[in-house]
């Protein structure tokens, strides 16, 4: 398994939060045919995303991209000390172990100049605060935050209605601090960074593009969760709020990257979790990469 890609004049690691049992494809995928889960089980089973009784199982991971002008960490897991009473694994969670897969990368928080965030669930933000004093603060001191103006909006707009302890804990904190930064969902930062719109799972979902000239890496966030997805672009989660516009941008994503030496990194995919895509048939696959 490696935590370490090479890709143009940058340097790619995956910062690994937890990598788990999670949902049973039914409940994640909704009403799959049985005849599609039986086709596939066997070799999903073999790339170690499908367990006994059908259980999913993914990687909860951030991703840390040493460009030649700035270190960017994409996506912050899911945190500690956060109120989360319906993901009860992650209620109040107490773990060394974000912190030192970080480490390992022989980085702190001081290093990290950019935090990213492809969208704002509960599972993509959890690091952006942490608990200090009593007050939630950023956990990256000298990194400003950027958020796509349109998801920010979206999440604000919903928790002026109702409360949204996610959105509470560890986005209004970021704001608060001055260290927010919103921008369009086609923001560029300097000459290595570019973001592309990949609405569906919610509404101003992004992807990151990564690299000087073209795109030599793309974070594709919760743009897809299972491998399932790549073959059959059409299967959304339940957890989409437009199953529709998601299976559309999903397959425009594949067929902007397919057969390219682009490297697909992907959030939720089981370890390796980073491949290139390519063809197969009506769908794709993501052909991962070991290192």
């Amino acid at each position: 398994m490696s935590l370490t890609f090479k890709a143009g004049d940058m340097t790619i690691h995956r910062v690994i939060e937890d990598e788990t049992t999670f949902r049973t494809v039914s409940q994640f995928f909704g009403d799959i045919p049985e005849s599609l889960l039986a086709e596939n089980r066997a070799w999903l089973k073999q790339i170690n995303a499908l367990e006994a009784d059908d259980v999913l199982r993914i990687c909860f991971q951030s991703y840390v991209v040493r460009t030649p002008h700035h270190t960017i960490l994409i996506d912050t897991c899911i945190g500690n000390d956060k109120s989360r009473s319906q993901f009860p694994a992650w209620h109040m969670r107490k773990s060394d172990t974000y912190m030192r897969a970080l480490a390992g990368h022989g980085l702190s928080v001081d290093d990290i100049d950019y935090v990213m965030c492809t969208h704002l669930h509960v599972d993509h933000v959890g690091w952006n605060t942490k608990l200090e004093n009593g007050r939630w603060v950023p956990t990256f001191p000298k990194a400003r935050y950027v958020f796509a103006k349109q998801e920010y909006d979206y999440w604000a707009g919903l928790h002026a209605q109702k409360r949204i302890t996610v959105f509470e804990d560890s986005v209004l904190p970021v704001a608060e601090a001055g260290r927010a930064e919103l921008v369009s969902n086609e923001h560029q930062l300097g000459d290595h960074v570019r973001l592309l719109p990949t609405p569906g799972h919610t509404p101003g979902h992004i992807a990151i593009r990564f690299g000087k000239g073209r795109d030599e890496a793309v974070m594709s966030g919760d743009l897809m969760h299972s491998p399932l997805q790549t073959r059959y672009p059409d299967i959304s989660p339940v957890v989409d709020v437009d199953p529709v516009q998601s299976a559309k941008t999903r397959r425009s994503f594949m067929e902007r990257y397919c057969d390219t030496p682009t490297l697909c990194c992907t959030a939720h995919f089981p370890s390796p979790s980073v491949g290139r895509i390519k063809r197969r048939g009506n769908g794709f696959e993501c052909e991962l990469v070991t290192g």
